[in-house]
């Protein structure tokens, strides 16, 4: 720990005393400047590691978590043209006619219930 105490230098043309920083552990003396200078270095290093660096790792979450996104949105939309396809060619013909419009109405809730189990998922992890 640095103390801040007047020596008793004096510059013989001013008449005033030089304000003197004495370490604790070194017992060498330190001036304002560099004392401001340390400071200066403490500070900029402490912003590095306190902001960049965090923000480095939020990068990358943000990276991951956008692949991850993209590749499961993909999924589910493949799973749904999937099901919509089995549903129009494997029950023969129980949706022709006036149904044909029922495997879309399926698929369509199906998506919706998956999007309302997600949504519920992902409040519940934040709490």
């Amino acid at each position: 720990m640095a103390t801040t105490q007047p020596t008793a230098k004096s510059d013989p043309k001013t008449k005033s005393r030089a304000i003197r920083v004495r370490s604790r552990s070194s017992g060498s003396d330190k001036g304002v400047p560099q004392v401001l200078s340390e400071l200066w270095t403490l500070s900029v290093d402490y912003a590095k590691q306190e902001i960049r660096d965090p923000l480095k790792g939020l990068g990358k979450y943000l990276a991951y978590g956008s692949a991850g996104m993209l590749l499961i949105g993909m999924g589910c939309v493949l799973l749904a043209i999937g099901a919509l396809r089995a549903l129009q060619t494997e029950t023969g013909s129980t949706f022709t006619g006036n149904w044909s419009w029922a495997p879309y109405a399926i698929v369509l809730l199906g998506a919706v219930v998956v999007l309302a189990l997600g949504f519920v998922v992902s409040k519940g992890n934040k709490k």
